[in-house]
């Protein structure tokens, strides 16, 4: 049995006390992950941004909201754990400042200065022990597979799940896993739940098993 932390979920970047970024992101597949998970047998800990979706009842569910704090609890829980899903999307960019008060209209653009937050799966992949593993998630629009082989080799995942924009909160879901020899190993589509069982179970053969 396995100790494994999944994120899921979107975050939020706050731009004053009532505006912020995020994305489409529902929670669905890391939801299902961390129920395909437990079905097996594993212990599962969820580190998730806000959705609203009900995550099983048997993990362990830490609640976060900005992209910081998602890094800095799983920098925390990552050294206990076997492997980790890295199935959340995080906002890739923050505000420089965050504004005190509501931002009011002026008549005039509003510009925005962003920076780049931190990579939680790169971070998480970056410090992995040698019998620690980590499975990244990779939604491109464009030369799909060569940029989630880059992505894999860039955050030191052991596999990568490709999807594409279509798969936020979607009920349905097509992927592609692939190998660091850029190696499709299996591709997958259907329910989340039953792409979820799919994926978990290629993660228990090439990674957990072995």
């Amino acid at each position: 049995m396995s100790r494994i932390l999944i994120t899921s979920g979107p975050t939020r970047q706050y731009l004053d006390p009532v505006r912020f970024l995020t994305n489409a992101s529902s929670g669905r597949m890391g939801k299902s992950l961390a129920e395909a998970a437990i079905a097996r047998g594993h212990d599962v800990i969820v580190v998730s941004g806000p959705v609203n979706v009900h995550y099983p009842p048997a993990a362990e569910v830490v609640e976060v909201v900005a992209t910081e704090e998602m890094l800095e609890v799983c920098q925390r829980l990552f050294p206990s754990c076997d492997g980790m899903i890295g199935v959340a999307a995080p906002c890739d960019y923050r505000p420089v400042k965050v504004a005190e008060q509501k931002i009011a209209k002026t008549g005039q653009p509003l510009v925005l200065h962003l920076i780049e937050t931190e990579d939680v799966v790169a971070s998480l992949g970056a410090r992995k022990r040698d019998n620690q593993w980590v499975v990244g998630f990779a939604l491109e629009t464009n030369d799909p597979r060569l940029r989630a082989l880059a992505k894999l080799e860039k955050k030191h995942c052991d596999l990568i799940v490709l999807n594409g924009p279509e798969a936020m909160n979607a009920l349905d879901i097509r992927v592609e896993i692939l190998d660091p020899a850029g190696t499709v190993i299996e591709t997958l589509a259907g329910p989340k739940d039953d792409v979820a069982n799919g994926i978990f179970a290629a993660v228990e053969r090439r990674l957990i098993a072995s």
